[in-house]
């Protein structure tokens, strides 16, 4: 059995976990905000390790509460389906 934080998650698992689409996930990959591994040679397939995640994630809340905090939060729209989350 694999220890928590050297599990490797498929995007796939990523979006839905964080109830987003792949899409989103492949872009905070792009940008860097969320490391992935690729594995493998050519196109390969991405991995991201849980560790990375759990540092993904407590990004995206510290964000959200210093949103909040200087009231510049507002509602934002779901890329996937274009509608106000």
């Amino acid at each position: 059995m694999q220890d928590q934080s050297t599990r490797m998650l498929r995007v796939k698992a990523v979006a839905e976990r964080l109830d987003v689409s792949v899409n989103t996930i492949y872009r905070a990959i792009e940008s860097g905000e969320l490391r992935a591994l690729k594995i493998g040679t050519g196109k390969g397939t991405l991995r991201i390790p849980e560790s990375a995640l759990a540092a993904y994630e407590d990004a995206c809340q510290q964000a959200a509460h210093e949103a909040y905090v200087n009231g510049d939060a507002s509602p934002v729209e779901d890329d996937a389906l274009g509608e106000v989350a």
